[in-house]
């Protein structure tokens, strides 16, 4: 078995990768997720409060996005590899 992330969109899946070592005409199965998008006016944020934030928030995005910055996407487990 071997999963790669995608998106749906306009009735096409969109692969993140493409999968190595997986032959053409391999039978798939397709699970959809949830959206990963906040209701931002749900957690008591107007559009302006958002666009402050973000604005604060953009400052940090540089070492977020950096590399060394992976091991806390799963840190529990990376934790416990320890």
């Amino acid at each position: 078995m071997k999963s790669v992330e995608g998106v749906y969109r306009n009735g096409h899946i969109e692969l993140a990768e493409v999968p190595s070592e997986v032959c053409d005409e391999t039978r798939v199965i397709v699970t959809f997720l949830q959206s990963s998008t906040i209701n931002l006016s749900d957690r008591g944020f107007d559009e302006k409060q958002a666009a402050e934030l973000r604005a604060r928030l953009g400052a940090f995005a540089e070492d977020w996005e950096s590399s060394e910055m992976d091991i806390y996407d799963d840190y529990d487990a990376s934790r416990a590899k320890l």
